[in-house]
């Protein structure tokens, strides 16, 4: 019996590097294959370019979109302010746009579970801007296979042009996603204007060049790289994976072994499987693989595989699903469940979640004050011998309402306050400058805690009380 392990060569053209004391050369680093991605129609696909033109969309328009006199949605660093439509975040609630992420990551955490990585071919921005990238390039360039003869043909006017026009496009594009980018930071129409009169802030132009570089680099040069070695989903999934799990695979049982025919043939006369071995489902691939190799972290279940063997199937007069979307226990003849603990218990924790989101979101008092006592000096002694303390006051309107605020302070006998009423229209926020005084002999301790009551006028729900102390010497 020979308990020797077989060796075999699997070097491919690749870097080399050679091991002196051995004498042997080893494969280091496989040279990259650049993938020519052939363009396919079919239900899956056409799933897939519809969620993707509705993200890009929804992406580009959403800085252009209104809600009352501000952007719908416009992440206001300077005014520390947050805005996602009706609802406005301040820093001082960044817990709930951590909880808001949480949730996002708990969403993707079932989808997964339950069928893969669609998350990534179907609404990944990666995914989404390189399928743009290769839209364009079909229609510059042509189908696959005129691609590839102009990449292997010698350089001409037509090369020429037909390679400029691609890479100028992709530049255009890159730079309407770097705009756009920034346009959620600050108005996008007044950006606009700035960058054309060459009077935007110097921010604006370096993060709009850096978004442009790496749109351009990521969607047109690294593209399958960025999915196999850059993101570290692709590492992590087969943890969230379980036997129930929905993935792309190839029916090996029924496909082998693979050989050509002529369509309507019975391959069981040719001793042949279903599969013909014409290599679509790897022209299809955007990562290039093969996936009747089985399942590979590069898969990135946007099912171009599907749709393309389902037509090969068509034309044979064959059944389609040689490659489908199906499960491992499916695949060795075991009952699939669809509810089970790992899925019901991130379905839990999600709708938890969210629904303690929403509640936290809508019982929120739609009101945030912020007390800052005057760091120069503790107190003042007035020239009537009476005791005052500075502070700054900012009140928030966190209502789709305008208010008109009173301010009561209560605690020491007699205290008053110079700031009595604050108006402060919807979703935003005003300061001022409070001075709190204590007339001579009322004041008992070097320092007293006080309460200072923020209230809506026009309603009695809206309310809130903050706790500071008043500083002053006793005479």
């Amino acid at each position: 019996m020979n308990d020797r392990i077989p060796i075999h060569d699997v070097s491919h053209e690749s870097v080399q590097q050679h091991i002196p004391d051995a004498g042997i050369s080893h494969s280091l680093y496989q040279r990259r294959r650049h993938i020519h991605v052939r363009e396919f129609k079919g239900a899956f696909q056409r799933l897939r370019r519809i969620a993707n033109w509705v993200l890009m969309l929804g992406y580009l328009l959403l800085p252009w979109l209104s809600w009352g006199s501000r952007p719908a949605v416009w992440f206001d660093l300077p005014g520390r302010e947050f805005h996602l439509f009706a609802v406005t975040f301040y820093p001082q609630e960044f817990m709930l746009l951590c909880w808001l992420l949480i949730i996002c990551a708990f969403g993707l955490f079932f989808i997964t579970v339950f069928a893969g990585r669609v998350w990534c071919g179907y609404a990944c921005p990666q995914s989404v801007w390189t399928l743009l990238f290769i839209w364009v390039e079909h229609r510059i360039e042509g189908s696959r296979h005129q691609r590839i003869k102009l990449d292997q043909r010698a350089w001409n006017l037509d090369k020429l042009w037909r390679k400029s026009a691609k890479h100028v496009t992709w530049l255009l594009i890159a730079l309407i996603t770097g705009v756009t980018f920034v346009g959620y930071f600050t108005p996008v129409e007044a950006l606009i204007r700035d960058l054309l009169l060459l009077q935007a802030h110097g921010w604006a132009w370096f993060w709009i060049g850096v978004l442009l570089l790496f749109t351009y680099l990521n969607a047109g040069w690294l593209r399958e790289q960025v999915c196999i070695y850059m993101c570290p989903y692709a590492r992590f999934q087969s943890v969230m994976f379980d036997r129930d799990t929905l993935i792309v695979s190839y029916d090996q049982q029924r496909g082998e072994p693979r050989g050509a025919r002529r369509p309507h043939q019975d391959p069981d006369t040719l001793s042949l499987g279903h599969c013909i071995d014409c290599q679509l489902c790897v022209q299809v691939c955007p990562t290039g693989i093969d996936i009747r190799d089985g399942l590979q972290a590069q898969c990135i279940s946007c099912a171009a595989c599907i749709d393309a063997c389902d037509s090969v199937m068509d034309k044979l007069g064959y059944p389609r699903g040689l490659v489908r979307y199906t499960t491992e226990n499916t695949q060795e003849g075991h009952p699939s469940r669809l509810l089970r603990p790992r899925l019901l218990g991130y379905l839990a924790a999600l709708t938890v979640m969210s629904v303690l989101f929403v509640h936290s979101i809508a019982d929120r008092t739609p009101l945030d004050v912020d007390i800052q006592r005057e760091r120069g000096q503790l107190f003042q002694t007035l020239t009537d011998g009476s005791i005052a303390n500075t502070s700054i006051i900012t009140v928030r309107n966190l209502d789709s309402r305008d208010h008109r605020y009173r301010i009561s302070v209560n605690g020491i006998d007699g205290i008053k306050s110079d700031v009595r009423q604050i108006a402060v229209p919807a979703n935003s926020s005003r300061q001022r400058v409070m001075t709190l005084t204590v007339a001579p002999g009322l004041l008992t301790q070097p320092s007293s805690d006080i309460r200072i009551t923020v209230s809506a006028e026009d309603t009695d729900d809206i309310a809130i009380t903050r706790e500071s102390r008043f500083m002053g010497a006793i005479h």
